[in-house]
């Protein structure tokens, strides 16, 4: 592996995530973007803090909205989005797609727009560099943005739920979480 390609700040071009993909080029995070991403989690977590009310934060979503949710719930209000809209059907979107999708994802994540813990970015990783892939089904959507459901199905793992693709079989995530000793990650307000 010649080179390194900085998740959240470099240019993400098609040729560079096939290359991230295939493992010629290493996805990392600089220390300026670890940063970024921890300033933008502190922030959501100072919002709790302020008993600020931010949409999908501390509220519910869509005709929930002004649904408030406590502090102690925001974690598993996180959980359960993403359980609730994991609806897709049909058969799974290609594996190669599967691992193009969490690449991009990262890296617009990475970015530090979100609130999303670092740790969890480090565990999408650790599934793409560990050629551990959600199976995500081809159909599916919620409300009116269209990709709802895929990216529900392409997390679910790291929540220990679903299936993955796991040495070449498809298996429960949970079942794989076991087998590499590990735990499902804890999801933050965000």
């Amino acid at each position: 592996m010649a080179q390194n390609f900085n998740y959240g700040s470099g240019r993400l071009t098609a040729g560079i995530a096939l290359a991230i993909a295939d493992g010629k080029i290493k996805g990392t995070f600089s220390q300026e973007t670890v940063n970024r991403i921890k300033q933008s989690q502190q922030h959501v977590k100072d919002i709790i803090n302020m008993q600020r009310i931010v949409y999908g934060i501390n509220t519910g979503f869509g005709i929930l909205a002004n649904t408030s949710i406590s502090e102690e719930d925001t974690r598993t209000l996180q959980h359960k989005i993403i359980q609730s809209h994991s609806v897709g059907v049909g058969d799974p979107i290609p594996v190669d797609v599967v691992k193009l999708m969490l690449i991009t994802k990262v890296h617009a994540l990475a970015k530090g727009f979100s609130g999303v813990q670092f740790s969890t970015l480090e565990r999408i990783v650790w599934h793409i560099e560990n050629n551990i892939l959600p199976i995500v089904p081809e159909k599916g959507s919620v409300g009116a943005s269209g990709d709802l459901a895929p990216l529900a199905h392409l997390f679910l793992p790291l929540l220990g739920l679903g299936e993955v693709y796991y040495r070449n079989e498809k298996i429960n995530a949970a079942e794989m979480l076991r087998q590499e000793n590990l735990s499902p990650i804890t999801l933050g307000p965000k």
